[in-house]
């Protein structure tokens, strides 16, 4: 009897380890908070309120007081620029300006962000699919870590760190085709700024 209980006690000691690896590394960074990293820059106007820029990148979500969702922009003039909104025209965006002054962005504006000038854009021109390479599907990238359950309808998000230091979630490991033809289905899901990506790029950099 004494050998089957301490047999029993092995397996959930041996249990609670397995458990406590699987533990989530970025719990304590995680946050509801959505400061998304642009790489490139909108095709056509698109009008927004500028609340703040900065010459290095906020370095904690605490520091958007009563922001729950912005937009963050690495600029070639060496500023990273944050916006909240997106309107139509600058009417519509002037109308928001004063709300964001009362939340205390008192240096809030409105700007057309399809004019600023990002540091590096995505150059997609003459790109040509390697059939050797696996590829992924980009969802979002974050500055700081979201919490997993943001991505409603979406099973198994990978998550990586890169070395810019911004948080990437992307979905799959396919073949291109296949990969262009997944996109439309997340796309269809609520992703519109999802796009297609080499996987072997990221896999270094994947948070397990």
């Amino acid at each position: 009897m004494t050998k089957y209980i301490l047999s029993f006690l092995l397996i959930i000691g041996l249990s609670g380890v397995h458990a406590q690896s699987k533990k989530d590394k970025l719990a304590a960074l995680r946050t509801s908070k959505k400061i998304i990293s642009v790489s490139s820059i909108p095709g056509k106007d698109d009008f927004a309120v500028q609340i703040i820029a900065l010459r290095l990148p906020a370095g904690e979500p605490g520091f958007f007081k009563n922001i729950e969702q912005a937009r963050e922009f690495k600029c070639a003039d060496g500023f990273v620029r944050y916006t909240v909104g997106s309107y139509p025209n600058y009417e519509e965006a002037k109308k928001e300006v004063v709300y964001y002054k009362d939340l205390g962005y008192v240096q809030a504006f409105v700007v057309n962000t399809a004019l600023y000038k990002l540091r590096s854009s995505a150059k997609t021109r003459g790109f040509v699919p390697d059939p050797n390479k696996r590829y992924t599907i980009q969802l979002s990238a974050f500055r700081f870590p979201v919490y997993l359950s943001h991505f409603k309808g979406i099973e198994h998000v990978k998550e990586f760190y890169l070395k810019d230091r911004i948080y990437r979630y992307t979905v799959g490991d396919y073949s291109y085709e296949d990969a262009e033809k997944e996109l439309k289905a997340i796309k269809a899901k609520g992703y519109p700024k999802a796009f297609v990506t080499e996987l072997d790029a990221y896999l270094p950099f994947q948070i397990e």
